[in-house]
């Protein structure tokens, strides 16, 4: 399975900026087990789902403008995907074209520049940018 089989097109206005108001207004996408029916409804509505024994797993993670589009030194375009934090200028990303951004590559995202330390076993790398207020420039 290739990371590119989970692109799809977002436009930048369907992404939430703030939370919704009251937050159980928020929308739930629904996936009947024995249909395969997909439908809406609103979270305030999620215990209706949910049987005794079910995990309801919740995700309380902020959200960054983490797609950061750049050039490698050649020119050629490529993307950064930030995931996670790792401290000290570091962060699991996932990387666009991967192919061409192994261990050692380095990036250019505006004036800064990260550079590719690592692939993990999961087929993301490692970057890093030079300091913490580059990282948050392009943040």
């Amino acid at each position: 399975m290739r990371t590119e089989e989970f692109d799809y097109p977002l436009p930048p206005e369907a992404i939430a900026q703030e939370p919704a108001d009251p937050r159980d207004s928020s929308r739930l996408l629904v996936l009947d087990r024995f249909t395969g029916e997909i439908h809406e409804d609103t979270f305030r509505q999620v215990a209706d789902y949910l049987r005794p024994g079910d995990v309801l797993a919740l995700n309380d993670t902020r959200v960054i403008p983490a797609r950061l589009h750049g050039r490698r030194p050649t020119g050629g375009r490529c993307e950064v995907f930030l995931l996670r934090d790792l401290g000290e200028g570091k962060w699991e990303a996932l990387v666009r074209p991967a192919r061409r951004l192994k261990p050692g590559a380095e990036v250019l995202i505006g004036e800064v520049r990260l550079k590719v330390l690592e692939r993990t076993p999961e087929g993301t790398r490692v970057v890093e940018f030079p300091s913490r207020e580059a990282a948050e420039r392009v943040l």
